[in-house]
C-alpha cells in the first residue's frame, strides 16, 4: 500500500496537482465516521487539490551518499 500511495503522489505531483499526506495515530475514529466494518482499517488521508498561485515549494536537495553512509572494506 505504501509503495502504490507513493506513486500515485509522484502521478499526482507530476499532473500538477499539490498533496498531502496525514496519517493520524490511532484511525479508528474514520472508520467510525465512515461507518466501514471493524476488519478494514484506514491507511492514510491524502488531500489532493491544485496549488494556489502564491505557493511556495521548498528546494530539497539530497545529500551526497558519502555524507550519509560509510563503506568498509
Amino acid at each position: 500500500m505504501g509503495i502504490a500511495t507513493g506513486v500515485l503522489v509522484a502521478a499526482l505531483h507530476q499532473a500538477g496537482l499539490a498533496t498531502l499526506t496525514h496519517t493520524p495515530s490511532p484511525m479508528k475514529f474514520l472508520s467510525e465516521i465512515l461507518q466501514r466494518p471493524s476488519h478494514e482499517r484506514p491507511f492514510l488521508l491524502l488531500v489532493v487539490g491544485y496549488p494556489a498561485e502564491t505557493a511556495l515549494v521548498p528546494n530539497i536537495q539530497r545529500l551526497p551518499l558519502g555524507d550519509i553512509a560509510t563503506f568498509l572494506k
